[in-house]
């Protein structure tokens, strides 16, 4: 990741993270990089992750909990054994930091180019990211941030997933795009999502992510929508753009 000077302000390593402290939210941003998405949908998903971490919504939000900190991470994600994390866990508890995440996401390359669509197995890698000995924050919630284009064709159905995550405490959001299959927010909102306050985000092709990834961050950091507790199947929220 050389390639990637924006991630010498802080996105290193866990000695430097586990002096910072508390965090409103754990964060893990799982994109999908499976065939259906294309080079110049993966431009536009990346465009959209770095306009929203530098809109001032999103900062405010960020900048306004308890703790005034969100820790977040981001991995590519393909088919069962297939998932990249290109930018580990940092706490963003400055607009400096948060602008700075934010233009990282911007210049992720690619590192995943096929080999199917697992989501079940992208929900057990973020869960990871989330235990104790990989997160190098204290974080008040976690939440895993799935953003796809289609449904499961390989590796163990999700669901399965989804609800070792939400016995967890784990709260996993959606964010589906439209493009390919436009019932693809059902299938999220029937297998991907669970956990409080769990919601899906549809967005209605790769144009439109920017837009639905910045309402959803504000969602997700404010703690809203709150469904009351913890859900391990069935539809939850579903907020359309």
């Amino acid at each position: 990741m050389a390639a990637l000077p924006a991630l010498s302000l802080g996105l290193a390593g866990p000695a430097i993270a586990q002096q910072a402290g508390q965090a409103d939210l754990a964060l893990v941003l799982a994109a999908d990089c499976s065939g259906s998405v294309r080079e110049e949908h993966y431009v536009l998903q990346q465009r959209g992750y770095a306009d929203a971490f530098s809109h001032p919504k999103v900062v405010d939000a960020i900048l306004s909990g308890l703790h005034g900190a969100v820790a977040v991470c981001y991995f590519q994600w393909s088919g069962p054994s297939l998932h990249n994390l290109l930018l580990p866990w940092t706490l963003l508890k400055s607009r400096a930091d948060v602008l700075a995440f934010g233009a990282a996401l911007g210049k992720v390359p690619r590192s995943i180019f096929g080999g199917g669509t697992a989501p079940g197995e992208a929900i057990d890698f973020g869960s990871a990211l989330l235990e104790a000995d990989r997160l190098p924050f204290r974080a008040t919630r976690r939440v895993i941030d799935v953003s796809g284009d289609g449904r499961n064709n390989r590796g163990q159905p999700p669901a399965l997933a989804r609800d070792r995550a939400v016995a967890r405490g784990i709260t996993i959001n959606g964010l589906p795009i439209l493009h390919m299959e436009p019932d693809i927010d059902s299938y999220y909102e029937q297998n991907i999502i669970g956990g409080t306050g769990a919601f899906i985000m549809p967005a209605r092709d790769y144009a439109s992510f920017a837009e639905a990834i910045r309402r959803k961050l504000i969602l997700e950091i404010a703690a809203r929508p709150q469904t009351g507790g913890p859900q391990t199947s069935g539809p939850q929220t579903s907020l359309h753009g």
